[in-house]
């Protein structure tokens, strides 16, 4: 059965934006500099090609599957038992990236804005916002990004010529003192999260023209690495080696901005453009944890499932880990990248390779 929503191809290329783009701005940095020093922000080039990499296989998948979820059709590449079972380890992962992504927020809210807050009122009071928009369906959350990412622009632009006026450019010296082996190595971090664009094999289907796919797709990988590049840059011009010692290296030089500067507390920024893209990121996630399970069992409405998505995601936000920085820290600089790639890319990849050899075969 075909998806009655429809979305347009700019709405395709902002939902990818807003799905990766705050994620990797303020949270990644300070796990790339502890391996690359100053040529953190040489890391998107090795990145920018795995991100359109992924970007080609789920297109290609897609294209030989139309109006199908990778769900779908992973039954058809590699058998109905074993598509099945790819199916719920795929809604395990998307389950457990919700967790993860519930608990980074709770973590951002009480570090910098509510810290005697609940960490449970935090999680409730935006699953809950993000179980109606999920709800709403794929083009109501379409809809309010358009909005979310134009305020996002908005306000980041500004703020990014702000960081490069307290800018040292010396600090970005020596380049590549120790050749690209470390820079090979830290671009596995931002990589990780340009391979994020696997939700392609859940949006796809709902693209209103799907000849405009490739120029979606890459519109947002592109946007991605132009503003990973311009943000990066000035944290290692303002804070040098200190960068891989700060949780939250965006906020922290955005703090130390309005210290110095004609601005106070202008870290509010960073909180808007964190609240607005988690809103996203876990409405959609959301959305296709449902319409995996709908697809897995043959359930024609998704909805069904929302109510009991977001009431587990709030639980498992706040008993995924038992210390929160600490362990969430180790989650995400030792296990998520290359659980990230392993799922994200290499499964795509081996779906795609038995798919041709299933038709070469055939032929």
């Amino acid at each position: 059965m075909k998806p009655i929503e429809k979305i347009s191809a700019s709405q395709l290329s902002l939902l990818l934006f807003s799905f990766i783009a705050p994620t990797i701005i303020l949270v990644i940095p300070s796990s790339i500099a502890s391996i690359t020093k100053q040529d953190t922000w040489i890391t998107i080039f090795p990145s920018f090609l795995i991100g359109a990499l992924n970007i080609w296989l789920m297109i290609t998948l897609s294209n030989r599957y139309p109006g199908q979820t990778i769900i779908q059709y992973s039954s058809h590449i590699i058998g109905k038992w074993p598509g099945k079972c790819l199916g719920v380890y795929l809604i395990y992962y998307w389950i457990n990236f919700d967790f993860i992504i519930l608990n980074q927020h709770i973590q951002f809210i009480n570090t910098i804005l509510l810290p005697k807050t609940p960490s449970i009122l935090v999680s409730f009071s935006l699953a809950l916002l993000c179980g109606i928009a999920a709800y709403m369906g794929l083009e109501s959350i379409a809809r309010s990004n358009e909005f979310f990412a134009l305020v996002m622009f908005i306000i980041l632009i500004p703020l990014v010529m702000l960081l490069f006026t307290k800018s040292d450019p010396e600090l970005l010296r020596p380049i590549m003192s120790k050749g690209m082996l470390p820079v090979f190595q830290g671009a596995i971090f931002p990589a990780a999260y340009l391979c994020q664009f696997f939700i392609l094999g859940w949006l796809l289907p709902y693209l209103r023209n799907s000849r405009n796919a490739f120029k979606a797709s890459f519109s947002g990988l592109i946007i991605v690495s132009i503003l990973f590049v311009v943000t990066v840059l000035p944290l290692i011009m303002i804070f040098g080696p200190l960068t891989d010692k700060l949780t939250f290296p965006l906020l922290s030089v955005i703090q130390f901005i309005g210290l110095r500067g004609s601005f106070e507390r202008i870290e509010a920024i960073a909180v808007a453009i964190w609240v607005m893209g988690s809103f996203i990121k876990i409405s959609l996630t959301f959305f296709i944890i449902c319409l995996s399970i709908s697809h897995l069992f043959n359930v024609q409405n998704f909805r069904n499932f929302v109510l009991p998505v977001t009431i587990l995601s709030v639980l498992g936000s706040v008993s995924v880990f038992i210390n929160y920085s600490t362990d969430l820290n180790y989650y995400l600089k030792y296990i998520y990248p290359s659980y990230s790639l392993l799922t994200q890319l290499f499964l795509p990849f081996t779906l795609l390779i038995i798919d041709t050899i299933k038709r070469l075969w055939k032929n």
